[in-house]
């Protein structure tokens, strides 16, 4: 299993696994687990590594249908400005390769904010740690296992910030 496993496991929280046949160039890794496991975009969530100006790494979750809104993930980490954190560093840091980054079991533990409307939800999904493997749980479960918190960070409009990174 891996480590985002392992770490829901160890914490005893309730969660479900969802695996899928993972393609090997999809546009979206987040558009793909929706497509695949047939749930709603705005229930799985992507998880993105930010860099702010002090080159301080921090997780941002949002759902897939939307963008992280920089300036709002900014103001919920009291700094002036945030950058999506480069591949090498996010996968240094995670412990984790692009489109399988989980909030959970990274290598190193970074603050975590959560997009608000997950708390809409009685249960989401994160990635499970590799790519086709999904987690399902209660928000409330995620944020006590990241020790994250929740804050509007999310926005639909996806000229504002192109991210090259998905979950």
């Amino acid at each position: 299993m891996t480590p985002a496993v392992n770490s829901a496991k160890k914490h005893k929280i309730a969660f479900s696994l969802h695996q899928y046949q993972h393609e090997a160039s999809p546009a979206s890794f987040g558009e793909e687990a929706t497509e695949k496991l047939a749930v709603a975009p705005e229930k799985i969530f992507k998880t993105l590594v930010v860099s702010t100006q002090d080159k301080q790494l921090a997780v941002a979750i949002v759902p897939v249908s939307r963008q992280l809104d920089l300036k709002a993930m900014a103001k919920a980490l009291r700094c002036k400005k945030v950058t999506l954190a480069d591949k090498a560093q996010v996968e240094k840091s995670t412990g984790y390769v692009l489109g399988g980054v989980s909030p959970l079991g990274q290598k190193k533990s970074l603050f975590t904010v959560i997009d608000k409307s997950s708390e809409a939800f009685a249960t989401i999904f994160i990635s499970g740690g590799k790519r086709g493997l999904e987690i399902e749980l209660a928000p409330k479960d995620l944020a006590n296992l990241t020790r994250g918190v929740f804050f509007p960070i999310a926005t639909e409009d996806e000229s504002q910030n192109p991210e090259s990174q998905n979950q």
